[in-house]
Parts: C-alpha cells; sequence; structure tokens
C-alpha cells in the first residue's frame, strides 16, 4: 500500500478479474475504492478457491483494501442508489469503474446526466458488446493452438487468465489519464476497454499478427522451448528440473562459460556458418543441435553445483517448483520479502498477502488491508458520500434496500 493516490475516490460496480483487479491497483496506491454488490452477494463471492469453509478466497484476494455497502440491486430502489453512488459528488471523485452492460442503468449517459464531468471505464468482453472472458478471447485468438505439446491436435488452454490481468492493469493507467485530463478540460469521458481488443493489440505489439501475415502460415508450436532464442526445461543429474534462458549476448555467454562449452559452441558455429552469440534466432534455428550439448553437461552435474556455476556467470534461470514448495523454500515467497505480509481475513485464515507490486523510492510502503466483509461499509458510505441522514438510512434497513456485514 501507497499513498500516491490519497484523497482519490472510485466507485466499482464490477466482478470477474479484470474490473476488480482495476480496483485493487488503485486502491494499492492509496485510492479509496467504494465496491458495491448485491445484498446476497455478487458473482465473485463464493468464487473458487474457497476456504475450507466456503468463504472465498479469489474474493479476499481482488478487494483488498476496498470498502464495501450491500444494496438490493433486484429491485428499483436499490439499483438507484447504485446510480447515485456512481455518479456521487466530491471534488477528487467522479470516477466509476464497471463491466454492467453499456445500455442498462448504469449507462455512461445516465449516470453522466448526473455528473456532467464522470469518467466511466467500462471493462467488456468484445468491442461489439458480445460477452467473453479471458478463456473465450484466447479460443478466438488461437492462443491455444501455440500452446502444449509438438504435435499435439487439439487445443490447449491456458491457465493465466492473461487477458483479464492486463485489462485490469490498463484499466487503471487509463482511468488516471482521463482523470489527468478531467483536470485539465473538466470534461468526463466513457472509457470502454474490452478484453478481445486488449488481446489483439498485445499480439499485434508482440509481433504476432505480422509474423502470420506476412508467413501466411500459423506459428508452429514448440512445447516447452522458448519461442525465437534458448531456452527450455532440462534435468539435473539428482532429478532437479530446471528452466533454462539465454536471450541477451550475455546470458549466452555466461551459459557457455559456465557449463564450459566454448570449444564445442564454436565448432558447432563455424559448421553451421552462424554466430550465436550476436544472433539469438540462430539459437533456436538449431536448438536442436544445441540442446543436447547443455543436456549432456547438466545430467552429470547436480542442482547445488549447478546453481553455483550459473550465478557466477549471471545465467538466467530457474527451479520448476510447485507452489507448495516455493512458499516452503523460496524467500522472495515468505514475510522476508517486503511485498508480502501475514494478514488475518474476513475468512478467518491468516496468510501471506502480497501489496503493491511495485517499489516507490518516495513514499513509505504501508501494510496491506484485508477485503471487507460484503456491507461492511455501508452506513458509512450512505452518511459520508450519498450525504444521508441517519433517519434516511435506516428506512433502507427497515425496507431490505441495503445491508451491513454481519459480525465476524
Amino acid at each position: 500500500m501507497y499513498e500516491l493516490l490519497k484523497g482519490m475516490r472510485v466507485i466499482e460496480g464490477a466482478s470477474f478479474i479484470a474490473g476488480p483487479s482495476c480496483g485493487l491497483h488503485l486502491a494499492q496506491m492509496g485510492a479509496e475504492v467504494i465496491r458495491f454488490d448485491d445484498i446476497r452477494g455478487g458473482p465473485d463471492s463464493r468464487r473458487w478457491p474457497l476456504s475450507p469453509q466456503g468463504a472465498s478466497f479469489y474474493w479476499e484476494g481482488l478487494n483488498k483494501g476496498k470498502k464495501s455497502i450491500a444494496l438490493d440491486l433486484s429491485r428499483p430502489e436499490g439499483r438507484e442508489l447504485a446510480t447515485r453512488l456512481a455518479a456521487s459528488p466530491g471534488e477528487n471523485a467522479g470516477l466509476f469503474l464497471t463491466n454492467y452492460p453499456a445500455a442498462g442503468f448504469l449507462s455512461h449517459e445516465r449516470l453522466s446526466a448526473l455528473r456532467q464531468d464522470l469518467i466511466t471505464l467500462r471493462v467488456m468482453g468484445w468491442a461489439d458488446e458480445r460477452p467473453a472472458v479471458d478463456y473465450t478471447v484466447n479460443s478466438a485468438v488461437g492462443i491455444p493452438f501455440m500452446t502444449g505439446p509438438v504435435g499435439e491436435e487439439g487445443p490447449v488452454n491456458h491457465v493465466l487468465p492473461a487477458w483479464d490481468l492486463i485489462t485490469g492493469a490498463y484499466g487503471a493507467f487509463a482511468l488516471l489519464a482521463a482523470d489527468r485530463e478531467r483536470a485539465r478540460t473538466g470534461k468526463g469521458c466513457e472509457i470502454r476497454v474490452p478484453l478481445g481488443d486488449v488481446a489483439i493489440a498485445m499480439l499485434g505489439h508482440l509481433g504476432q499478427i505480422a509474423e502470420v501475415t506476412v508467413d501466411g502460415a500459423d506459428r508452429q508450436r514448440t512445447g516447452n522451448e522458448l519461442f525465437g532464442a534458448f531456452g527450455r526445461d532440462f534435468v539435473t543429474r539428482d532429478g532437479s528440473r530446471i528452466m533454462l534462458v539465454a536471450i541477451t549476448k550475455r546470458q549466452w555467454t555466461g551459459l557457455v562459460a559456465a557449463l564450459g562449452l566454448q570449444e564445442e559452441i564454436a565448432s558447432l558455429e563455424r559448421e553451421l556458418g552462424v554466430s550465436f552469440l550476436d544472433d539469438e534466432g540462430a539459437r533456436f534455428r538449431h536448438k536442436d543441435r544445441l540442446t543436447p550439448l547443455v543436456e549432456r553437461v547438466l545430467a552429470v552435474l547436480p542442482r547445488a553445483e549447478i546453481a553455483a556455476r550459473f550465478d557466477k556467470h549471471g545465467v538466467c534461470w530457474d527451479d520448476y517448483r510447485r507452489l507448495t514448495q516455493a512458499l516452503a523454500e523460496d524467500p522472495r515467497l515468505s514475510a522476508n520479502n517486503p511485498l508480502l505480509q501475514p494478514l488475518l481475513h474476513p475468512s478467518g485464515h491468516e496468510y501471506l498477502t502480497p501489496g503493491a507490486a511495485a517499489t516507490i523510492s518516495s513514499g513509505e510502503r504501508l501494510s496491506p488491508r484485508s477485503a471487507p466483509r460484503l456491507g461492511e461499509h455501508t452506513d458509512e458510505i450512505l452518511a459520508e458520500v450519498l450525504r444521508m441522514t441517519s433517519r434516511e438510512i435506516g428506512d433502507l434497513h427497515d425496507r431490505g434496500l441495503v445491508a451491513a456485514a454481519t459480525p465476524p
């Protein structure tokens, strides 16, 4: 947690990963992020992974440091409260983050009628408003046919929701950019960030659209081989599996020196008429000749000796670990890392919890804050943001339009 955005208020009405992760980034930089959910719990409130008691670790992870108000969104009066909240007054407010449909009760047109300088960031599936999630976007742009073992016929889904995560980070950037423009012009706007467009843009940025257009063929699967350079998994004498990558000149010369392969590599270069030092693509094209050389050396060395050699020569590598093993063994995944601190959560479980991923030299890193219980800040938000009286708040409770969190 940092306080760089202290004083900024963002209203969040979002579920899944992209929207809530956008709000999380802003909260961890000091913004006051208020999310509203239905009193019965939003779509994420019971999403896996779950605690043994049924609490959602997913919810706790994506909503750290936010405030929560619970509304009955099935009723017009509850939806009206959400509308008022999204367009609520305040000099550093008027920022609304959502993945609700663009034409629904939380449309930018309706909200901006209440607050003309409102900035709405709307996360979408596709730009034409067709629904999508990370996995369907992946299938549409061809990623599952690029991953997986060589020779595999069917698609292989990727477990990391990359487009969701990139969209969340990009959304935070876009919202801050729009807020900067509003400070200059006084004008609000709606920003639409579809997962599909983020995926298409990233494929373009990485040269993959150009590659397929010019070559006229899809990229072939390479299994665990790094595309375009030298890199893959190897097994040591004592059965440890490591990931080894040599992209830069320094990484390549370090690898060759660490394994004592200078003469054999030089001989291979003369035979093939290439320079592996100057052409990283040559390392990929001739991986079938290079891989056995590296495999032969690593197969007779224990992992400890390999680690010492690699670290001495600045080789880019790491162990393959399961997460349980990494948490037990790696100091980077422990409280020794300032990023992580033990924190008690609404589920009743204490575990290592990350704060902001960036380290900012000019700011003090504060402890991460846990996610709220559903409706934990309902009365506070009604009073301070919507400026309602205690009688009005009591009436909303009596009518079942709002709910407060039950004591833990």
